[in-house]
């Protein structure tokens, strides 16, 4: 094979991978609590994967991170040291009793 052959292979190879690695989300399971509330407020918005086939997208509790008429509500997410509490961006329902 001849070097230039080689040349090219390696750098697809060095792209692909690092293209897979940018679409990679952190998995809530296997942080600790502390971690994944650490992340979310230095990045304002994470999207976390929850479950072998489940990620959502989780936010600061104060800030501008949801879209109008979504507010942030409390959630729950699997994490290493049991359930963290975090909010995730949801309709407020107005279901109040009369």
């Amino acid at each position: 094979m001849s070097a230039r052959v080689l040349t090219l292979l390696t750098a697809i190879g060095a792209v692909l991978t690092t293209t897979g690695l940018a679409d990679a989300r952190p998995d809530s399971r296997s942080m600790g609590c502390g971690e994944i509330r650490a992340m979310i407020q230095s990045h304002r918005a994470v999207v976390l994967t929850t479950g072998r086939n489940t990620y959502d997208r989780y936010v600061r509790q104060f800030g501008n991170e949801c879209d109008w008429p979504e507010v942030p509500m409390s959630a729950y997410v699997p994490s290493r040291d049991g359930d963290c509490p975090v909010y995730r961006c949801e309709e407020p329902v107005n279901n109040f009793p009369n």
